[in-house]
């Protein structure tokens, strides 16, 4: 959805005398209209900020693999899938072109195909389910929780069947999902889980991290992600050897690991280039330390907003990457035409649940009503590590002004 196709709505406020609601509305909107021509764009995300944060490195790390010209292959990507695996708590990980390939080469990898059903939250991110129907399973979207929009997992038990082979955890907006009870879930089932933790890298639940947990994990290293490289990239952590090898043979045509010159297997190509891999180790060095950052801002965020706005909640056992400041709002065409006026990027994840969504119309006859609730009420705000308290200040303020103009 564009800002040109939001409908142009304002609330009438609830404590101006009464006067002709359009004359109320213009005078919202030319306030906000005179902010936003004082105050500098202030985006939902700042990539460009988040990527000068290692620079300095970013520039040697360049020069090093321009002159030793190993583009593909070449041993940065040894080093940062080594890295990688220990930051997330798993045994070993396996470089990819992208996060779609790192959960289609997961699924292939443990035999999941046609007849086998997998179970999903329905508001996962189109990229989960689109992987799940490119081996030809059958995607189970399952609700979530009221509160933290996570997998429901009284839902992901009532949706089991004997075709069920697998749950994948999707952690959403940089927050796990409960894998205690998940993984309780599949052994009383005899399943396999699975994590999408592309948008929660340094995440933990308990005392487990994301990554960490149930077989195998798939991550996105896309420019949006809290690690995030300069381009495409992806990875599946895993514990399992065999598992891990086999990724590794479908990643590269199938190939034999004692011979190069045979093909064992059908497969494909998709790699982590020498590029990409420099850059998310330089970058995995500091994802700490944005992520504190981005926890640090949301919490300005919970201290700040109105009361009619109203962010995901975190589960006490969470600690959250906080990939998205993400509120519940009423009347959100109203809102983000608001930040729009002031100046202020904001986004939707998302307005089309994946169970309403044309391309998966033959698996969405699910009823889901947290799921479609939440759907036409959530609003992703401004939120990247290099912020400061007063741009957060800035947004609350205009959330403020048109929630309360009612």
């Amino acid at each position: 959805m564009t800002h040109a196709q939001i409908p142009r709505i304002l609330l009438p406020a609830a404590h101006v005398p009464p006067i002709p609601s359009k004359a109320r509305s213009d005078a919202l909107a030319d306030h906000l209209a005179s902010e936003s021509a004082s105050s500098p764009f202030l985006p939902l995300l700042d990539v460009r900020a988040g990527t000068e944060w290692v620079r300095q490195d970013l520039d040697l790390l360049w020069r090093t693999v321009l002159d030793h010209g190993r583009f593909v292959d070449g041993p940065e990507v040894e080093t940062f899938e080594s890295r990688f695996a220990d930051y997330c708590g798993g045994a070993a990980c396996v470089g990819v072109g992208s996060g779609f390939d790192a959960l289609e080469l997961m699924l292939t990898a443990l035999g999941i195909g046609p007849g086998d059903e997998v179970v999903l939250p329905g508001n996962a991110p189109v990229a989960t389910a689109g992987a799940i129907c490119a081996v030809g399973a059958f995607p189970r979207f399952v609700d979530v929780l009221p509160k933290t929009l996570e997998i429901d997992e009284a839902a992901a038990a009532a949706a089991i069947n004997r075709r069920t082979v697998a749950v994948i955890a999707v952690h959403m907006y940089g927050q796990m999902a409960d894998v205690e009870r998940l993984e309780l879930l599949v052994q009383r089932n005899g399943l396999v889980l699975l994590e999408d933790a592309s948008e929660a890298p340094g995440a933990r639940f308990g005392n487990h991290r994301a990554g960490s947990m149930g077989r195998a994990a798939a991550f996105s290293f896309g420019p949006t992600m809290n690690l995030g490289g300069l381009g495409d990239g992806g990875a599946i952590v895993s514990d399992d050897a065999e598992l891990v090898a086999r990724v590794r043979q479908l990643a590269d045509h199938g190939r034999s690991a004692v011979n190069p010159y045979v093909y064992e297997v059908g497969g494909r190509e998709s790699r982590l280039d020498t590029l990409q891999a420099a850059v998310l180790t330089a970058k995995l060095g500091r994802l700490d330390e944005a992520n504190r950052a981005r926890q640090a801002l949301v919490q300005r965020y919970r201290e700040r907003l109105p009361s009619e706005c109203v962010l995901v909640s975190e589960h006490p056992r969470s600690r959250s990457a906080n990939h998205r400041a993400v509120v519940l709002v009423r009347n959100r065409s109203a809102v983000s035409r608001s930040l729009s006026r002031a100046g202020i990027g904001w986004g939707v994840h998302y307005p089309v649940p994946c169970h309403r969504q044309p391309a998966f119309a033959e698996f969405g006859d699910e009823d889901l009503p947290v799921t479609d609730r939440a759907a036409e009420r959530v609003l992703s705000l401004p939120l990247s590590p290099t912020m400061t308290e007063g741009q957060v200040d800035r947004v609350c303020e205009v959330l403020t002004r048109t929630l309360r103009q009612r």
